[in-house]
């Protein structure tokens, strides 16, 4: 059986250019469908942080991989399988992020740390609950944090 979704709306200001780092200070609406009432998002602005899923749809279902492989290529990384990253190579080209909720105007969401590009689809967004989120000690490789380092870090610190 098919999962068959359409998106509920789309990011329209934001970042445009898809590159791997630099996405803090980044600034980001997600205009909700019109189809929807007001209604729909009466009470989330008393939440701090949002649950985005998203889908890679400026990336292409060509660049699926299943094999295991090291991190942006970078060998000093050990491969991993697919299931093991979080990019757009994965079979549904599916993401999720955790953005801060700035402000709900309507139906428009301003939200900053959204890594997705304008023009992204938007397939649900919930409020994000603390106690739904990891419990107990959260385990991980030490690349996730290599590779990450600038993942969060502003433009303007890469220009030094």
């Amino acid at each position: 059986m098919a999962l068959e979704i359409e998106p509920i709306g789309e990011v329209v200001v934001g970042r445009a250019d898809v590159v791997d780092d630099y996405w803090g200070g980044v600034d980001s609406v997600i205009q909700l469908d019109t189809g929807f009432p007001l209604d729909a998002v009466q009470g989330l602005e008393e939440f701090s942080h949002l649950v985005v899923v998203w889908h890679f749809d400026q990336a292409s279902p060509d660049d699926v991989e299943y094999h295991a492989r090291s991190p942006r290529g970078n060998t000093r990384w050990p491969a991993t399988g697919t299931f093991a990253h979080r990019n757009h190579r994965r079979p549904n080209q599916l993401a999720q992020s955790f953005p801060r909720l700035l402000k709900v105007d309507g139906l428009s969401l301003r939200v900053t740390d959204l890594d997705a590009v304008v023009g992204t689809k938007i397939y649900d967004l919930s409020p994000y609950f603390a106690e739904m989120g990891p419990r107990g000690a959260v385990r991980e490789p030490a690349w996730p944090g290599e590779m990450l380092t600038n993942y969060w870090a502003t433009s303007s610190d890469a220009l030094g």
